[in-house]
């Protein structure tokens, strides 16, 4: 008998793991998922196997090649687009032909007895056998409904509460007979479960359930990527797990080297040359892959580790996945539910939330502190603000949504009811970010006087006044159209002084925003004669004698300044030529070149 196994899947919800390696390479105790599954094959006699690839296929059968290792045969079956599970088997057909054949995903783990749901399947004559296992939370899982003999009665694929009739899910573990290709549409996306198996029942076709007694989980989240972990060092699941029992459920590989005073408390597993030093705690629930280097004083406390690590003195990472080649340096804390990508780099002292994904080749700067995902960023920084405010490129380094935590942050450090300033240029970027920033002024209980665009004197200016308490204006940067400068003012107009930053950066960090209860809600107005404001209040502090009676020519270069300069300088006498006096939000400032 011949195996099909499904490895095409890009496993989207268990990213960052999966951003640049596919969801069956993944590894459970130190070998891929997909290795698992190909073992337990062999261990059932199936040496002969069909295995569908779609999503960054060459890493998988690089790293399989042709299966002589495992005592295999493998032969590969790859889908320019993704067909569905019916559509995958479907492009091997011509391998498949010969005789019955099995159907598996390589990318969940189990140890089901194959040999016996072969069994069952022969004494039943079925056309398709479908490997059924009891599930106390069967909402994630197609449910299926056999009768007394094991035939099938009843499909529904991911139920609610209110349509679960039955606890035993679709395993994705198919024997099937040949015949059974020819029900399968060439060319497009076709399932098993929805397309092709609802069809063959109405029609009476022979199709049955078997209800498996052994361990089968769906790898499919975080949280079911680490309980994996736990049950193969728990020995819930029989897989094969590399090295020696150094001591009840402490597994060492023989070539790791322990130092008699680190403190092991298993069950743990640590992979093929891994180095774990004096004082360093390893604790329940722990994986350590090949090449991990664990300094002193390091604790790890149901961490999963993958191959190539680096783990500094005093590092703390409990309850989270740490991708290959990723350096966590001295004083590190990784929290639980985190997930660190591949060859990232978290530098000295820096936190990294519970439940925080950092994708691939990433760093965390020393001593930030990481509450939200770093995704497109290239840098989690300790520091927001830099010489011109907070900085960054456009829904890059500076998005919506850093704008709603900074702008919240910024009303928590003020008093309720107060009044704040809000500008732009004229950007299309600014626009759109200014109006996250107002939003959460307002739903922070702080006024908001919107200029709407103005230039940033003209900005400074308003915040000054004694009605205001601050004020926020969002720019282009200058020289650099890609990205954008929020500048935090203080009640006088001038940056905000280092320890209001300070201050500002620990509620983002913290998250502890706060929010106005329904009778809080603040409001938005426009004032009035801003721009005669400004103008009149220049003048009256500025000699201006001396430039009455020139002529002058202006290129206010499609910004902000060609709704004051031409207005002031015509105040003062001078006769202005004036040149690109408009708002050109497509060529927002000069650019390098």
């Amino acid at each position: 008998m011949k195996a099909v196994v499904m490895a095409g899947g890009e496993g989207t919800r268990l990213r960052p793991m999966t951003a640049n390696q596919p969801k069956p390479l993944l590894p459970v105790a130190n070998r891929p998922i997909m290795e698992h599954v190909l073992r337990l094959l062999k261990r059932h006699g199936v040496t002969e196997t069909v295995v569908t690839l779609q999503f960054l296929a060459a890493l998988v059968r690089n790293y399989f090649g042709d299966g002589d290792e495992l005592g295999m045969t493998l032969e590969y079956a790859t889908e320019d687009v993704p067909l569905g599970t019916a559509g995958s088997v479907k492009n091997a057909a011509d391998r498949l032909r010969d005789d019955r054949f099995l159907v598996i995903s390589g990318d969940a783990l189990t140890d089901i007895d194959l040999s016996d749901m072969i069994r069952f399947h022969r004494e039943n004559s079925a056309l398709v056998t479908i490997g059924l296992k009891r599930v106390p939370n069967p909402l994630e899982f197609g449910i299926i409904i056999v009768d007394d003999e094991g035939r099938v009665q009843r499909f529904l694929e991911k139920p609610t509460w209110g349509q679960v009739f039955s606890d035993t899910v679709n395993t994705g573990i198919y024997i099937m007979e040949p015949e059974v290709l020819d029900e399968v549409a060439p060319g497009g996306p076709v399932d098993w479960s929805s397309d092709v198996f609802p069809a063959l029942l109405d029609r009476g076709a022979a199709i049955y359930g078997y209800v498996a007694d052994g361990y089968w989980e769906d790898v499919g989240t975080h949280e079911s990527y680490l309980k994996a972990q736990a049950d193969v060092l728990s020995g819930k699941v029989n897989v094969d797990i590399g090295g020696f029992e150094l001591s009840p459920g402490v597994w060492v590989a023989d070539s790791a080297s322990v130092d008699p005073d680190a403190v092991l408390k298993g069950p743990l597993l640590i992979g093929d040359y891994a180095k774990v030093e004096a004082g360093a705690e390893l604790r329940e629930y722990t994986v350590l892959g090949n090449n991990v280097v664990v300094r002193e004083g390091a604790f790890l406390h149901r961490a999963v580790v993958h191959d190539n690590v680096y783990l500094g003195s005093g590092a703390h990472l409990r309850g989270c996945v740490i991708g290959k080649s990723t350096d966590i340096m001295a004083g590190a804390r990784i929290e639980e539910n985190a997930v660190i990508g591949d060859e990232c780099v978290i530098e000295p002292e820096a936190y990294v939330s519970s439940g925080v994904r950092v994708y691939p080749f990433k760093t965390i700067e020393a001593g930030a502190v990481v509450n939200t995902s770093v995704i497109w960023e290239s840098r989690g920084q300790r520091n927001l603000f830099g010489p011109r405010g907070v900085s960054g490129l456009v829904n890059v380094e500076i998005t919506a949504e850093l704008c709603v935590r900074l702008a919240s942050a910024y009303a928590t450090t003020l008093k309720k009811g107060e009044y704040v300033v809000t500008s732009r240029d004229c950007s299309l970027a600014a626009r759109a970010l200014k109006r996250a920033v107002i939003g959460a002024l307002t739903a922070g209980a702080i006024n908001v006087l919107d200029l709407e665009a103005a230039p940033l004197p003209v900005a400074r200016f308003h915040a000054a006044r004694e009605s205001a308490a601050g004020g926020i204006a969002l720019r282009t940067t200058p020289g650099d159209p890609q990205s954008v400068d929020i500048v935090i003012m203080d009640g006088r107009g001038a940056d905000l002084p280092p320890a209001a930053q300070r201050k500002l950066e620990r509620v983002v960090s913290r998250q502890e925003y706060r929010r106005a209860f329904p009778g809080e809600i603040a409001s938005l107005t426009y004032p009035a004669r801003t721009v005669e404001d400004y103008t009149n209040e220049l003048l009256r502090h500025v000699d201006v004698d001396d430039v009455r009676d020139m002529k002058v020519v202006v290129d206010c270069a499609g910004g902000t300044s060609s709704l004051v300069l031409p207005k002031l300088l015509g105040r003062v006498g001078v006769e202005v030529l004036t040149v690109n006096a408009r708002l050109d939000d497509v060529s927002p400032t000069e650019t390098l070149a």
